[in-house]
């Protein structure tokens, strides 16, 4: 019988992520020996060949303490101090670990601006596969400073996913202070099972994750799940271990399985599907009739206007938007080729009728098969 390799053994690119529960004294600051740890593997990994990228938790946790407070705030406007003070400290202590093993490092705060846009998409794309050809290690944070709701990411797993596709990479390691992943909590249900190895996107995956696993953590084992979704659309498989376990990295890289392996079985997207797939907040909806919605499904094919029955939301041609079953399941996202106003005019009608209708014909799809990203399994 074939040993089964962890996924991170033959991987060449490689993101890492780390929450706060890992990385800080319960909630009170940074921990140094945490920190030294964490950047002991990837400078192992960086030894072993593989490009290194970090995700990392932390600034904010830090930020309350150099400012003297007690508790984490909620004002919005105390947080983002909290995160401008914070990043100061967390790039400090990343910045000397790094050194001290003869490796670089560089601070990139994202927002989900710059997976919208794409230019900024590109420019963010371009500056990270120059800093990993450099020899580089990118250590990454959102940019909770300026952050906003309608350009916010989120959490810190779904900017390891997002980050796991901008540059492609082949594995994303999501170190936590969980083992992995259960059937159910195992906190509340002692017979939850543990799940050494899965299929990424997996419905019942979502059904098994619970809540937010720490007080000092924004996301919990259902981020992660989505997380590893979302960075299998671009053919990479995700690894869900807990951080704390002795020389984590090293170990995977030599191919051990530790902790829940989320494995891809399906090929990279695209780089121009992949940005459309990344939109975290789609601008409106299109509604399909069944014999659309099964021939998306079903094979490589444009979006017709005539397949086509109800049209939701504000949307401009160019906009991100979801493709909807008659039941309203998502089934896909894609760039729109009309506004949600012409929309209206031409949804069950066929091509031949659109420049009669609108006076003008900008395409003959409603959303061209190349800017079509399939989302549902």
């Amino acid at each position: 019988m074939t040993e089964i390799k962890s996924v991170v053994a033959d991987a060449k690119r490689i993101v890492v992520k780390v929450g706060s529960a890992l990385l800080t004294n319960s909630g009170t600051g940074l921990n140094p020996k945490a920190i030294s740890d964490l950047v002991e593997g990837l400078a192992a990994l960086r030894k072993l060949g593989l490009e290194v990228i970090l995700v990392s938790s932390g600034a904010i946790v830090e930020g309350v303490k150099r400012l003297g407070w007690d508790r984490r705030p909620t004002d919005v406007g105390q947080l983002q101090a909290a995160a401008a003070v914070g990043q100061m400290g967390l790039a400090q202590a990343y910045e000397s670990e790094f050194e001290k093993r003869g490796v670089k490092t560089a601070l990139i705060l994202l927002t989900g601006a710059e997976i919208s846009d794409r230019t900024r998409y590109l420019n963010a794309r371009s500056a990270l596969l120059t800093l990993l050809d450099l020899g580089v290690v990118p250590v990454i944070n959102e940019n909770d400073t300026v952050v906003t709701d309608e350009i916010k990411v989120g959490d810190n797993d779904t900017l390891g996913s997002v980050v796991t596709n901008l540059v492609e990479a082949d594995v994303l390691v999501i170190l936590t202070d969980q083992k992995g992943l259960f059937t159910s909590d195992p906190r509340k249900n002692p017979n939850a099972k543990f799940v050494d190895r899965a299929r990424a996107g997996d419905p019942a995956l979502e059904r098994m994750a619970g809540g937010a696993a720490s007080n000092f953590s924004k996301g919990g084992m259902i981020t992660k799940v989505l997380a590893a979704k979302r960075a299998a659309r671009t053919g990479a498989s995700t690894v869900i271990v807990y951080g704390k376990e002795p020389q984590v990295l090293q170990r995977l890289a030599t191919g051990e399985t530790i902790g829940t392996e989320l494995v891809c079985y399906q090929p990279r997207i695209l780089a121009r599907k992949a940005w459309i797939a990344d939109h975290l907040n789609v601008h409106g909806a299109v509604v399909l009739d069944a014999g659309a919605a099964r021939a998306i499904m079903n094979g490589n094919t444009s979006l017709l206007p005539v397949g086509v029955k109800e049209v939701r939301g504000n949307f401009e041609r160019g906009d991100v938007i979801a493709v909807l079953s008659p039941e309203g399941e998502e089934l896909a996202e894609g760039l729109a080729g009309y506004s949600s106003a012409d929309a209206l005019r031409i949804i069950g009608r066929h091509t031949e009728e659109i420049e009669g209708i609108l006076g003008f014909m900008e395409q003959p799809e409603l959303i061209h098969k190349d800017n079509l990203v399939i989302t549902r399994d």
